[in-house]
């Protein structure tokens, strides 16, 4: 665990959002759908890190059912970024679980057998990966009866993910797009203006410090 860590109030649970990534293809002069290929080198290096913290969850948000909407090529483009990057990820020692709408022809085929939780080697962390997820799909299987008998949280799609500590945001929006909204109801959310193929690991760090600066009291 890296020097320090010891004294810092760590969060157990964080939620990624790596936004920036067709900004970042732009501004290099790439086509948009060219950005998120370079998006994955920092996704795992984002993971190691949370590694050396002891961070005991992290879940990448992917690409949504509303991502779909975006032109063909854009599309084509991060449902292989997302394979790709389940594909360096069974190269680490996790617990790995992808959460989205596999009854979509947007699911890609290649990950449903990572749908039930599955240790990847020795097992260890907790890494789960939104891929074509949608909030309101998400919460479309809570109903009257089942809430009758369960809560809330017992309903979801998404039960098998814990309540989210810290969120971070590349690409400087404010807003949440639709992040797993039950699990991120007491989330502390820190953005970071750079595009997500920009990560450095000094970023990383200037949020565990602002986090174990945060007053967490859950609504107390």
């Amino acid at each position: 665990m890296l020097k320090g860590c010891d004294y810092m109030r760590i969060p157990n649970h964080i939620g990624l959002i790596p936004d920036g990534n067709r900004r970042w293809a732009q501004d290099k002069g790439f086509e948009k759908q060219d950005g998120y290929e370079y998006g994955l080198n920092p996704g795992l290096n984002f993971l190691k890190l949370a590694k050396e913290y002891g961070i005991k969850e992290v879940t990448y948000y992917g690409f949504t059912t509303d991502n779909c909407k975006r032109p063909k090529k854009q599309i084509e483009s991060f449902v292989k970024a997302c394979v790709d990057a389940i594909n360096l990820i069974i190269n680490e020692n996790v617990s790995l679980l992808v959460i989205g709408n596999t009854n979509s022809p947007m699911f890609p085929k290649e990950l449903l057998k990572y749908t039930k939780r599955t240790n990847i080697g020795s097992g260890g962390i907790k890494v789960n990966f939104l891929v074509n997820y949608g909030w309101d799909w998400d919460l479309s299987s809570i109903t009257t009866e089942q809430n009758s008998r369960k809560s809330i949280m017992d309903c979801l799609h998404s039960k098998d993910i814990s309540r989210i500590d810290l969120i971070l945001r590349w690409g400087g929006r404010k807003r949440l797009s639709g992040f797993l909204p039950i699990q991120s109801v007491y989330s502390d959310i820190y953005t970071i203006d750079d595009m997500w193929p920009d990560f450095k690991p000094e970023q990383f760090h200037e949020a565990m410090k602002w986090y174990n600066q945060q007053d967490v009291t859950l609504g107390g």
